[in-house]
């Protein structure tokens, strides 16, 4: 990625964590990044655009972390702690995260009102569902498709109600991560064949990512 955009990016990430999406103003935006208005929308075109490639932004980069490895860690030793790995790392108590995971909210609920970023929203939400769906398949091949869906639909909202909660300081980190390593238990426990996707089935709820 080109460095200016990079900064310009980084920066709206910034300022959407510590202002939300209705204090984004590109004169503020251009500043933190150190770069003109007119570069940043030569990049994005408009504000829209800017919302839609930063909410990308944060995925991309909420999908490095929770793939990574602390140092001293090894790879995880089996499916299960794959599972656990991945979504615990979106309740590290680290600044790039939480910066990350507060913004994601602020560009979630903005979405309320300007119905450009929903579609966005979805497609993020649907791929995040998917991916923790794969992973459960992994701890279990024998469960059904949609049974894994499901279970992957409830431990992402958790996880997202989990998020906020300690972001706004009502929950300690460790306490959310005990939480949620509880839930994941529950749902794999509760894993097994199942009837498969029927006609008419509904898609996977787009939840948004917690980043």
């Amino acid at each position: 990625m080109n460095e200016r955009r990079r900064a310009i990016l980084e920066a709206a990430a910034r300022v959407i964590a510590r202002r939300g999406v209705r204090g984004l103003r590109v004169e503020e935006l251009a500043a933190e990044a150190r770069v003109s208005k007119a570069l940043v929308y030569y990049h994005f075109g408009d504000r829209a655009g800017l919302l839609r490639h930063t909410l990308r932004f944060i995925g991309d980069r909420a999908e490095r972390y929770t793939r990574g490895r602390p140092p001293g860690k090894r790879e995880p030793e089996n499916s299960l702690r794959e599972l656990e790995h991945r979504l615990l790392l979106e309740l590290q108590d680290a600044p790039e995260v939480r910066e990350n995971s507060t913004a994601w909210g602020e560009l979630r609920a903005s979405a309320v009102f300007e119905p450009e970023l929903r579609e966005e929203l979805r497609q993020a939400g649907t791929e995040w569902v998917r991916e923790i769906a794969d992973l459960l398949g992994r701890v279990d091949p024998a469960a059904a498709d949609a049974v894994l869906v499901s279970a992957a639909e409830r431990l992402t909202v958790l996880l997202e109600g989990l998020s906020t909660r300690w972001l706004i300081g009502v929950l300690p980190a460790g306490h959310a991560r005990e939480l949620m390593r509880g839930a994941i238990a529950a749902e794999v426990e509760g894993l097994g064949p199942g009837p498969g996707p029927g006609p008419g089935m509904p898609e996977p709820y787009a939840v948004g990512r917690v980043r």
